[in-house]
């Protein structure tokens, strides 16, 4: 989904995308639905979050210990085309700006980061990217993040 400014390969030399210490567990990607979930059960535990239509690999954090995905592997993400939405469209996010849904970017893609804003609002605002992650969203509302100051907003839902 990202190809056009992200290559897999930077990706899998990266892989600051697949860990997380527990005050960051809040990015840990949901599973959406039974293909992701199916997947990603071959790799770990997984468990259903209750009232809602997703899953999330159940992982145990010691403090500020770094713990990998375990989908997360030498080559990149082992689950292919498998893997959860979050992570296909990582380092964006959807997020919840008073009510009112907001494409983000994570300030942390030390890749992403290298490239101009303006290119970034682009990407976002074509081929449809932004109506898929909208789309996305109202499907699987809990995927929608609290905003988080300091991430630059590149779109906003047109209710």
């Amino acid at each position: 989904m990202l190809r056009k400014i992200l290559s897999p390969e930077q990706c899998a030399k990266c892989r600051i995308c697949c860990g997380f210490v527990d005050s960051d567990k809040w990015e840990i990607p949901l599973l959406t639905g039974n293909d992701e979930r199916c997947a990603a059960e071959a790799l770990g535990a997984v468990r259903e979050i209750p009232g809602t239509k997703c899953s999330v690999y159940s992982m145990k954090f010691n403090g500020d210990e770094i713990i990998y995905c375990p989908a997360a592997g030498e080559n990149g993400c082992r689950l292919g085309d498998n893997r959860p939405f979050d992570c296909r469209i990582w380092p964006f996010r959807v997020m919840d700006l008073n009510g009112t849904m907001v494409i983000t970017l994570s300030p942390v893609c030390p890749e992403v980061k290298k490239l101009p804003l303006e290119t970034l609002t682009e990407f976002v605002n074509s081929d449809g990217f932004t109506e898929n992650l909208f789309s996305h969203a109202r499907e699987y509302p809990e995927t929608i993040k609290p905003y988080i100051s300091g991430y630059p907003i590149l779109a906003a839902d047109r209710k």
